[in-house]
């Protein structure tokens, strides 16, 4: 029987210690091909290069683990992009696997994230797939804490799929004395950031913003992937491209439109 093929990407960068971690687990489980970007991508959301040209390079970040990888001048999304056209333009994934993310995508992250752009962009290809991030902005973020719960969750899609049109977004608690409790379904929580810029000069007196701010959770359910986080579970929200507010379609259409 034939090993499953995993496509691996990410938004931090090829040579980012997550990617490695995910692609290491992957490996256990099937084939893997890396598709990622040259370079640090955060917060691209879903992003795609419509006005520059795009490169794609053999890359030799992963030959110690004997996995083709390449690299790619573009976004996450022009990554899978690639991957599927060109890449593997005879072979279709079986999952598409993005992260490990150095920092949360819960929430209101969801939309910004690269990370999840590329499972996003992977569902919309009609492909299974599932960003990871590490609730760690930490320059010496560990890791190590999260390859069974990756591994976990990898091989329960392969085993029970995905459904249709959805991405799997899973964040992991950063690492910590107490060991994690296990792996929650949650929904998003309606939290946001309150951004602050603050307007600083550079060394020739211009005038330039350097956006802060701080995370605000108004959502005191019990069900979400923030409390999941909180109280130390792996959290799982299934993600749709379909941005649809079925909900506001009566309204609408009470309208004299």
């Amino acid at each position: 029987m034939a090993l499953p093929l995993i496509l691996v990407s990410n938004d931090d960068g090829i040579t980012a210690p997550g990617i490695r971690t995910l692609v290491k687990v992957a490996k256990k489980i099937g084939e893997v091909v890396v598709v990622a970007p040259d370079g640090p991508q955060s917060g691209m959301g879903h992003a795609i290069t419509i006005g520059n040209t795009l490169r794609l390079d053999r890359s030799i970040a992963f030959d110690d683990l004997g996995v083709e990888a390449y690299e790619c001048s573009g976004t996450p999304a022009d990554c899978v992009k690639l991957a599927k056209f060109h890449v593997l333009k005879e072979r279709k994934p079986d999952l598409v696997v993005s992260g490990i993310n150095h920092g949360s995508n819960s929430s209101i992250s969801v939309l910004y994230s690269g990370t999840m752009s590329a499972a996003i962009e992977a569902a919309i290809e009609g492909l299974p797939a599932i960003g990871f991030s590490l609730c760690d902005y930490g320059h010496e973020a560990d890791f190590s804490h999260t390859e069974e719960f990756v591994e976990l969750i990898i091989r329960q899609a392969l085993e029970h799929g995905i459904p249709e049109s959805t991405a799997l977004n899973v964040n992991l608690p950063k690492k910590s004395d107490e060991p994690i409790k296990g792996v929650k379904v949650c929904r998003q929580a309606h939290a946001k950031w309150q951004e602050e810029f603050d307007e600083r000069l550079d060394p020739r007196n211009r005038h330039y913003f350097w956006m802060t701010g701080s995370f605000v959770n108004f959502d005191k359910g019990e069900d979400t992937d923030e409390w999941a986080l909180v109280n130390n579970y792996v959290s799982v929200v299934p993600c749709q491209f379909d941005m649809t507010a079925y909900h506001a379609m009566a309204t609408l259409n009470e309208w004299d439109l």
